[in-house]
């Protein structure tokens, strides 16, 4: 009954998992804020295209909660991405995929923070192995290393973008009621506005690459699969069985990216990428099956 659902949501986090091995690709073709910024400006040059009545239409409530919008492009869209694929220079791609499964944990432990969400000792169980699965994977099997403070430099950057995303999503709590078109663009056009600057510093400090025919296949690849397409059917997918059980299709993200890098890059699947995968996900799951009744 809900087969349509489900495939728009496997389609988007496949997308999704599929934006690590972009990045990981885009080395020597285009440079990350590079990327950045092509990525927003096509995805905004599309979204504004078939969007224009409606923004019009949402306009006077956009005007009002202009701050709310300006944070989701500079937290959710362009902090995100422009670490994501910064810390793709110094770490695998397959590091980055299953690092993101530690976003549903952030989320959980910034909402019991905040608005003192109910928690049970399945869900404190549960996200303790998320942690662990991730820790793993930051320490390249080593947890030893986290002690001595070694840490790779791109998975430390990763973490901060896990930080960022988890802000965001929890801030959606607060997003206005507007249509997901025009939820979608102002966001993506504050992104491609603050991407402006990080481009500027990335040419002046002359590292920046101009995208050649390899780049510009990765640059359309993320504006029209990971950009646009996912989310328009992620909110297919929500429209269909709803936001709870919609958000458990997002840890597929780590699985997607962990088994794309393996074929489409041909990186090394090690003993402690299954181990952490098998934690973040395993966790994740137990804590949502013992999350409180609402």
């Amino acid at each position: 009954m809900h087969k349509k659902a489900y495939l728009c949501l496997v389609i988007a986090t496949l997308s999704w998992g599929g934006n690590a091995v972009a990045g990981k690709l885009a080395i020597g073709h285009v440079s990350p804020m590079m990327l950045t910024f092509w990525r927003w400006a096509i995805a905004v040059a599309i979204i504004f295209a078939i969007s224009v009545p409606q923004l019009i239409k949402d306009w006077r409530i956009v005007r009002k909660r202009l701050p709310i919008l300006v944070f989701y492009g500079v937290i959710g869209y362009t902090t995100f991405n422009a670490t994501l694929y910064t810390a793709l220079k110094y770490t695998t791609a397959i590091n980055v995929a299953i690092e993101q499964a530690g976003i549903p944990m952030l989320i959980f432990i910034i909402n019991f923070l905040l608005f003192r969400t109910r928690v049970s000792v399945a869900q404190i169980f549960g996200f303790s192995l998320t942690l662990v699965g991730v820790a793993l994977t930051a320490a390249h099997g080593d947890l030893a290393t986290l002690l001595q403070l070694t840490v790779n430099y791109g998975d430390a950057l990763m973490l901060i973008a896990v930080v960022a995303y988890a802000i965001y999503t929890v801030s959606l709590r607060w997003k206005p009621m507007i249509d997901w078109r025009t939820l979608m663009a102002f966001p993506a056009l504050f992104a491609l506005l603050t991407t402006v600057p990080l481009a500027l510093w990335e040419h002046a400090s002359n590292q920046a690459i101009w995208p050649d025919a390899q780049g510009w296949t990765i640059i359309l690849y993320t504006a029209l699969f990971a950009s646009l397409l996912a989310q328009v059917l992620y909110i297919k997918g929500v429209e269909g069985i709803g936001p709870n059980r919609a958000s458990l299709f997002i840890n597929l993200i780590p699985v997607f990216g962990t088994l794309l890098s393996v074929a489409i890059i041909g990186e090394d699947l090690q003993a402690f990428h299954v181990a952490a995968l098998v934690l973040a996900l395993g966790g994740i799951a137990i804590a949502e099956r013992g999350k409180p009744a609402s």
